[in-house]
């Protein structure tokens, strides 16, 4: 049965679809069978991997009840991908349904054994559509972006993956922190990095994502930065943490 993972953060900007699409990467080239479902409005992720053409997208799994096997392709990255298309009014549209917190879970049941990995990557806020990912999730993991956090963004989350983890997910396990964009020079990465602590305690990764030109430059290109650069600090350093990963850390 495979694991599935939120990616998530309200705060903007710090590296939460990176990480999504270089972890899976990673653990693709590891030989490993990962879907990413892209729950993004901005379609950041289906953007980074270069899906084509969209016959079926999320939207159509959330809203009306389509198969999720029929919205999925494998992209050029060996990632299989469900795209993000039409998400900007879905959380209006999930209000009015019976059961609007658990569609996702629901749909992802049926996918689940025959993947190793599902990866969610969420909106950057705590709507319903970042509700129905921790629905479905067995983890969290929490990008900290290390030039510049804020400590009650991150407080806001942990309450709420608390919340849903009372009341809609007793399965949930806790959320993982992950330092991104990471200048150890920088005042502004060790007041990240005290935040992690301070907050998420032991489930912080030891691998850290420094800031990468690279990486950033692999988006346009549409693909992970594996296959854009595979030398480059940020490709190590997502590489490393597939290996971090898959030794049990954020299980």
């Amino acid at each position: 049965m495979g694991r599935v993972f939120s990616f998530s953060n309200q705060q903007a900007g710090v590296g939460k679809t990176a990480s999504c699409v270089n972890l899976a990467a990673a653990l693709a080239l590891r030989g490993k069978r990962v879907l990413a479902v892209d729950l993004s409005p901005d379609a950041a992720t289906t953007k980074w991997l270069g899906a084509g053409e969209v016959a079926g997208s999320v939207y159509d799994v959330l809203l009306d009840g389509e198969d999720i096997a029929a919205c999925t392709r494998e992209t050029a990255a060996g990632i299989w991908l469900v795209p993000s298309e039409g998400l900007a009014h879905a959380e209006q549209e999930l209000i009015y349904r019976s059961g609007r917190e658990q569609a996702l879970r629901a749909a992802l049941g049926g996918v689940r054994g025959q993947y190793d990995y599902i990866f969610l990557d969420c909106p950057s806020s705590l709507g319903l559509l970042t509700i129905n990912a921790l629905t479905a999730s067995d983890g969290v993991i929490v990008p900290v972006s290390g030039e510049g956090t804020d400590g009650g963004m991150l407080e806001s989350l942990l309450n709420t993956v608390s919340l849903v983890r009372r009341h809609l997910n007793g399965g949930l396990g806790p959320a993982w922190a992950l330092l991104t964009m990471y200048d150890v020079r920088a005042a502004s990465a060790k007041h990240a990095k005290d935040a992690a602590a301070r907050l998420f305690g032991e489930c912080v990764f030891q691998t850290v994502i420094p800031r990468s030109t690279r990486l950033a430059e692999s988006s346009e290109g549409g693909m992970p930065a594996i296959g854009y650069d595979g030398k480059c600090l940020g490709t190590r350093a997502y590489e490393a943490l597939g290996d971090e990963f898959l030794k049990g850390r954020g299980e």
